[in-house]
């Protein structure tokens, strides 16, 4: 184990991990020239098409005399699960920045993260080589903010190659080798899995100790599950058949368990006559905060459905789901998901992997209602679990810790957006000692979850002229005064078409469903009312008129009383119709409002 150095990359978006991790298996040989491509780590059209990591991959490398286990991470704050998972698995972390933009938010919460594992840091400033880098600035922030010396800093150009020899080489030198022992009974961490369609399911694991064998009998601690080792080995990066793992060593290990509710990740891996094993820490359960639902379009079946689900849960231990129903869009999920470009990713990934087309509703949070005489509190997902007003003491919903890294001219524009979002100024500080104009400053807020689903970032993207970072990470809960927006058509509640709002907002946003459906609700024979309200309150109102045969048409003279009497029964039809007739909504109506935009 003295040989094994267990490490991931960790960085903001776009600050060249992937990049690098093609330089590491170029120069060390691990993929061959002809083979090699731009991101190889990154196996999905998606990360390739946007430009970024979305999955954790691991590759084993040899230096010199050293086997070298790295782990790639994504750098946007909804995969954030996906490096914890990563950090879990390894001893030490490079963490890169990048010269021309200096160290941004998502570096910042990676740092953290690393820290609190106490793993060995290796800061690396990257793009060394372009005419805008700022090195010095670079270096400075991040004196700062490790703690570190000037000197411990590494310089590489992850585009040219410059500096990486250097990088692997220090690496080797300041991570400390795994820790455990072969001679135990075996131990493993699974940090990842996937559906493989060939080799069913595939378990990542970190062997921390003991020796695991192929056609070895194992089971999962966690979910009492006992099956057979049918292949493993290392990811070189692709799959390389070994015939036994090692203590501290990073593979993969496939096993013909059929359930896939059995590899949970941060299970723990054992031997089957093992005896007073103790599981391994594992990970903390990844509470979802936005939810929306998933429904499929028409000529796919709910049963697809959820066996696609289930297998991308599998591969994103950070999502989950629960059937529901809606009396429009039929039979679905409620599905969960860490922030919006995860739902996205998986909207897509649905799409693309499993082709199912979606129907996705207004993304949500969860929300906490303490009722009357009740300690424990209901969470909701949906505005249809809102219990009767009249029952509830008060509601709760999610915030956040929200670190935000401006230029300090864009301060002030950047505070207005928080405090229009309803945050809470916690304190600023700055990332350079210099202090001068051009430096940047971290700002810390407290914001509620719902407004950073909006539009806040692109709102604070372009007060800032694109140079703002936000990182954020979940607190708790926090009282708030939310209420149920009901829509009534012709004084009749439609359910499916109600949310849950601000109070102080509630008219606006019953204003712009209103006239959203007065758009999308053809005219029909009758009459119809569209309303906005707040409990018995109508806060916005629409009308649609009716059609209207032209009874006049057929009179050509005569006196008016005539006119007056084929009116007056025209009203009174249209009276009888408006009783007894209902409105018909059509789908389009329900998803220019349900639909995320």
């Amino acid at each position: 184990m003295t040989d094994i150095r267990n490490f991931c990359i960790i960085a903001h978006i776009d600050h060249g991990k992937s990049t690098l991790a093609d330089r590491f298996l170029e120069f060390t040989g691990a993929v061959e020239k002809r083979k090699m491509k731009e991101q190889i780590l990154d196996s999905m059209d998606l990360e390739r098409e946007r430009g970024i990591t979305i999955k954790l991959t691991p590759a084993r490398m040899k230096y010199k005399d050293c086997v070298l286990n790295l782990i790639d991470t994504p750098g946007h704050v909804d995969f954030t699960y996906e490096v914890s998972r990563s950090l879990a698995a390894v001893e030490g972390a490079l963490l890169l920045v990048d010269a021309t933009q200096g160290v941004q938010a998502q570096t910042l919460g990676n740092l953290y993260l690393a820290l609190d594992q106490n793993l060995t840091v290796v800061p690396v400033i990257n793009k060394i080589d372009l005419p805008n880098a700022d090195i010095e600035k670079t270096k400075e922030e991040i004196v700062q903010l490790v703690g570190c010396k000037a000197e411990d800093i590494l310089y590489v150009s992850a585009k040219t190659g410059e500096g990486v020899e250097m990088v692997l080489e220090e690496m080797v030198k300041r991570v400390p080798p795994p820790r455990g022992s072969s001679d135990k009974d075996p131990r493993a961490l699974i940090f990842d899995s996937k559906y493989d369609e060939y080799r069913g399911i595939v378990a990542y694991v970190r062997l921390v100790d003991g020796v695991l064998k192929k056609g070895d009998k194992i089971k999962f601690l966690a979910t009492n599950q006992e099956t057979e080792i049918l292949e493993l080995g290392y990811l070189a990066p692709n799959f390389s058949s070994q015939n036994q793992l090692l203590a501290g060593e990073i593979g993969y290990v496939v096993t013909d368990l059929k359930n896939i509710e059995g590899c949970r990740v941060g299970d723990t891996i054992t031997s089957l006559k093992a005896e007073n094993v103790v599981a391994l820490p594992g990970y903390k359960e990844v509470k979802p905060m936005v939810f929306a639902g998933f429904f499929p379009k028409e000529g796919i079946s709910v049963e697809k459905l959820r066996e696609a689900m289930g297998k991308l849960k599998l591969n994103d231990a950070a999502m989950s789901f629960e059937p529901e129903h809606n009396s429009v869009l039929g039979f679905g999920f409620r599905a969960g998901f860490l922030g919006l470009l995860h739902l996205e990713i998986i909207k897509e990934r649905l799409k693309r992997e499993y082709g199912i087309d979606l129907i996705v509703t207004v993304p949500s949070v969860a929300y906490k209602v303490f009722k009357k005489n009740q300690t424990e509190p209901i969470v909701i997902k949906s505005p249809t679990d809102l219990p009767d007003p009249s029952t509830i003491e008060h509601v709760e919903e999610p915030h956040v810790t929200a670190d935000i890294i401006t230029p300090k001219e864009f301060v002030g524009q950047v505070m207005k957006i928080c405090e229009e979002r309803r945050g809470e100024f916690k304190n600023m500080e700055y990332l350079s000692s210099s202090g001068g104009d051009e430096g940047r400053a971290i700002l810390h807020y407290n914001l509620p979850l719902s407004v950073i689903l909006v539009d806040f970032y692109d709102k604070m993207k372009g007060a800032s002229r694109g140079y703002a970072s936000l990182n954020y990470e979940i607190t708790g809960y926090l009282p708030a005064d939310i209420i149920k927006l009901n829509i009534l058509i012709n004084g009749d509640s439609v359910e499916e078409l109600s949310s849950l709002v601000y109070k102080d907002e509630a008219y606006f946003r019953g204003r712009e469903i209103a006239a959203s459906l007065k758009n999308s609700i053809p005219r029909q024979m009758i009459e119809i009312k569209i309303q906005a309200a707040a409990g018995s309150k109508v806060l916005a109102s629409e009308r649609i008129t009716p059609y209207r045969k032209d009874v006049l048409a057929k009179l050509y003279g005569g006196d008016v009383t005539r006119k007056m009497k084929l009116l007056k029964k025209q009203k009174e039809g249209k009276k009888k119709m408006l009783g007894k007739g209902s409105v018909n909504i059509p789908t389009e109506a329900y998803l220019s409002v349900l639909k995320r935009g």
